[in-house]
């Protein structure tokens, strides 16, 4: 099965430092800052998902969402979490870290796309 979004072995690393400092932790791709290329970690009480937010997957063992719209554009590609040396975004944890989280992404492939999983979303109507 092909994965939605993926980590790099630096995302996992970052990941699993902070959750063993702050316990379980969330994802939200952010789709209105940093080039639509941040994705900011939270503690699940620190965010409130709703009908618009999309759950991809889990990357680290944390629940990793999108909002419903930038999904709809980003469907078509694997996000892939890594890390990069700098200050993260201002509500994300690692921010104090020197290191930030960066969203990559690639398109699937025809064979792929073919095996990726479909998401059933809200009907929101």
């Amino acid at each position: 099965m092909v994965e939605r979004v993926i980590a790099t072995e630096a995302a996992l690393a970052l990941i699993a430092q902070l959750q063993a400092e702050h316990g379980p932790v969330m994802f939200h791709q952010s789709g209105g800052c940093c080039d639509n290329s941040a994705a900011n970690c939270y503690l699940p009480t620190d965010l409130t998902i709703g009908a618009q937010d999309v759950l991809l997957g889990r990357v680290g063992g944390a629940p990793f969402y999108i909002g419903k719209s930038q999904y709809e554009y980003w469907k078509h590609t694997q996000l892939i979490l890594d890390v990069i040396e700098g200050q993260g975004g201002t509500f994300s944890l690692e921010g104090s870290t020197g290191r930030a989280f960066h969203t990559r992404s690639r398109l699937f492939s025809d064979a792929e796309w073919s095996e990726v999983e479909p998401l059933v979303l809200r009907d929101l109507a």
